[in-house]
Parts: structure tokens; sequence; C-alpha cells
């Protein structure tokens, strides 16, 4: 059985991993990683402690940046594999992290988005930039959200930009009552193609996180996104 710990668990996607892996009957949840200790339900206020004392396989990482760089580095010089759910990851520290995960032969990996439907929008949204001159991203999210764009939002234009060599305009709006949604909106001679995907509730990332922590400890390297675990589901 997998031992997990849930850094930044009383976090509002910290609360929803923690509820998922314990809910999982192949997973145990060991320990959270908090400002706030709580030792009788086993939450640290110290990373480090929470490593020694609850000796976990894998830690889901929903903390903030930088905190969550420095969390993911631990990780893999303890030999635990971190999922990590950041979205505000520079490609300067994720490439260090990735030379880390490398030379440890530690499983990790950064997802920008944990929803299925995410995935698949990103993979759709490639294919269709092949057919498509010009496309434009907008992306919604609730008004707390500190992040524009979202990092889901920057890998759907890396994602598409790696087929249209140009850069790919993201169109920000942080509101009240959203959660997450993300379009590609694609143009051509007499037509447009829109994809959409929208996450109405936050248990939409809860396959994803699953999917996630089931697979990080079979690599050795970094390993960014789920679509490798999404299309290998049947």
């Amino acid at each position: 059985m997998l031992r997990v710990a849930v850094a930044g668990v009383h976090g509002r996607m910290g609360r929803l991993a923690a509820q998922t892996v314990e809910a999982a009957a192949d997973l145990e949840l060991v320990g959270g990683f908090a400002r706030n200790a709580d030792p009788e339900r086993h939450i640290y206020s110290d990373f480090t402690a929470l490593l020694h004392a609850a000796k976990p396989d894998v830690v889901v990482d929903f903390t903030t940046h930088p905190i969550t760089v420095d969390i993911a580095h631990a990780c893999i010089v303890h030999g635990v594999s971190p999922v990590i759910g950041s979205s505000a990851w520079t490609p300067q520290e994720r490439d260090e992290l990735a030379a880390v995960a490398r030379a440890h032969l530690i499983g990790s990996m950064l997802v920008p988005n944990f929803a299925v439907g995410a995935v698949l929008l990103m993979q759709f949204a490639q294919h269709a930039a092949r057919f498509f001159p010009s496309v434009e991203i907008v992306e919604m999210h609730r008004a707390e959200k500190l992040d524009k764009p979202s990092g889901t939002a920057r890998a759907l234009a890396e994602r598409i930009g790696a087929v249209t060599h140009a850069d790919v305009p993201i169109h920000s709006v942080r509101l009240h009552g959203v959660l997450a949604h993300h379009e590609a909106i694609f143009g051509n001679t007499g037509e447009t193609f829109a994809l959409r995907h929208d996450s109405l509730t936050s248990e939409s990332f809860a396959q994803g996180i699953l999917l996630a922590v089931r697979a990080v400890r079979s690599y050795k390297e970094l390993v960014v996104g789920i679509d490798a675990l999404v299309e290998a589901v049947r």
C-alpha cells in the first residue's frame, strides 16, 4: 500500500487530495504539511519533520510558489516522489527539478491540471492547430486565483505553439462564481472552431490525482502532465 502525505493539506485542493487518498483502498494517508500543526491528525508545520515521522512514498503538493519548489527538492533528496499541483513554476525551476530527479532516479510529476477533460483539451487542441492559421486562448478562474495566466493556459499555449511555431495569445479572467474554464478558439477562412473544458467542482480533479499518485513511483525522472496516464486508461 502506498503511503501518501499531502502538503498544503488545509487548502482547498489539499483537502480534496487528502479526502481522495483516504477514500482509496490501495492508498494510506499518513500525514500532512500546513502552517498550523495538528499533532492529533499527523499534520506538521515542519516539512522535514513530516518526511521523517510519516515516511511517505509520495507527497501530493498543493502549496504555493515558491514553497512548492523547496518541497519538491526536499522530497527527492529524501527518496520521496512529489506529485506537484502548483501552476506557478518557471521553466528554469522545472528544468532544475528535472535534473535533480534524474540524478536521484526518483519519479516526480508536475501537473498543470489534474482534470482528465483538461488533458484531452490540450491533446485535441494540438491536433486542431495543424488546420487553423489563428488561435487564441480564454481562461477564467475564481477571483481569488493569483497567477495570471493559469498554468493550464500556459501549458495549452505551449502545446499549440509547438505545432504553429508562434506565440498564442491568452486572455485571463478572474470572477466570483467560476472555478476553472479553458477554451481554445481557432479561426480559418469562413469558419471558427472552439474546444472548451469547464471544471464545475473540485471533484473534477480527483481522478487525475489518483492516476498520478499511483503511477509516479514507476518513473525515474520528472514527468510533466498526466497525458500518458490518461491514454493508458481502458
